[in-house]
């Protein structure tokens, strides 16, 4: 008899397995990270979310909350009277609350109902193009958002003992330019330096404002110092419109990049956020606070490297990664500059 040779018959399928295998882990890891991104409101999102609170989550946009409640802390340094008390860690709290869900999260999904139509073509995922939620639903949702967020402002302003509502102000001032960035006649966002510019503000003046007015005494030197880093702002909202210029130039929107062209838009952008900072460094030396200025300088350095490395090279394609990377720098800087503010007294 002639002899045979062995077949292990599990072989190749294990072969199959091994090789399908990582596919699926890397096509598993993926999934997550687009429902991530859709929870985030964040662009690159998966379609089909069925829950209707994270639909709503969705809409609020909460990736937009973090400098929101970074700038109420920076504004509690900067009035030089916070203190790490029960009390004052709750007023805090709540101060983040209003500032990121409360109000951000109003700006975010008004923003949404009027860019309904331009979101069809930029980001047809997102929930009002999908048909996820319904337009009732969100109307609804913006009048609750607005109201519980004014009046938890105006709770603050009795609970710091403020003679004047100054956050209730702060936060009428704020829901009045969201509407009129987001809706017509007005629609602010429709020119580039209007709208960049009410966004930069909303995500930096208005925040730092309200931190310093919960803590301190809002003064005409805080506000003047959080208008001119709002120029920073908006370098960082310039950033936020390459994701949608097919859908700006089809609907008439002026934003940066359908204005000056892709290239010459992302280096405006750069050199606005590299600038105004710088500036907020010369100011801290005239105060004689060299030391903050000093570290407020490093801190752009790593901005600027980010910039060359991502950015500028293709804005299009590397605008979500060069955000990540060089931002945490920029709020930084703003922690440092609020300390220097608190500690000089301004």
């Amino acid at each position: 008899m002639s002899e045979s040779t062995p077949i292990n018959p599990n072989s190749q399928p294990t072969e199959a397995m091994d090789s399908v295998k990582p596919n699926e882990e890397i096509t598993a890891v993926s999934d997550r990270s687009a429902k991530t991104r859709q929870l985030l409101g964040m662009k690159g999102a998966a379609p089909g979310e069925k829950s209707i609170w994270k639909i709503r989550l969705q809409l609020m946009k909460p990736i937009t909350w973090i400098p929101l409640i970074w700038g109420v802390v920076c504004g509690a340094a900067s009035s030089g009277n916070y203190t790490w008390t029960l009390e004052n860690v709750l007023m805090s709290a709540a101060c983040m609350l209003l500032s990121g869900p409360l109000l951000a999260g109003y700006t975010q999904t008004l923003n949404e109902y009027y860019d309904r139509e331009i979101d069809a073509v930029n980001e047809p995922y997102r929930p009002i193009p999908s048909g996820a939620i319904p337009l009732p639903q969100v109307i609804t949702q913006i009048w609750v958002l607005l109201i519980s967020g004014n009046a938890l402002a105006f709770a603050l302003d009795v609970w710091a003992g403020n003679e004047y509502p100054t956050i209730t102000t702060i936060a009428i001032l704020g829901s009045f330019i969201a509407y009129i960035y987001s809706a017509p006649p007005l629609k602010l966002k429709q020119n580039g330096w209007l709208g960049g510019y009410a966004l930069g503000a909303s995500y930096m003046a208005f925040p730092w404002c309200t931190g310093h007015a919960l803590f301190g005494e809002l003064n005409w030197k805080i506000v003047v110092i959080t208008v001119v880093y709002s120029l920073a702002g908006l370098g960082i909202a310039i950033v936020n419109d390459f994701k949608s210029v097919e859908g700006d130039r089809q609907f008439g929107l002026k934003s940066f990049p359908v204005m000056f062209g892709v290239t010459k838009a992302a280096w405006l952008c750069a050199i606005m956020i590299d600038v105004f900072q710088a500036l907020i460094a010369v100011y801290l030396i005239t105060i004689h606070e060299n030391l903050y200025a000093a570290i407020l300088l490093l801190l752009i350095i790593p901005q600027i490297t980010f910039q060359d490395m991502y950015f500028l090279r293709d804005p299009l394609k590397n605008d979500v990664k060069y955000q990540a990377s060089a931002q945490p720098f920029l709020v930084l800087g703003m922690l440092v500059a609020g300390i220097a503010l608190g500690h000089a007294g301004i």
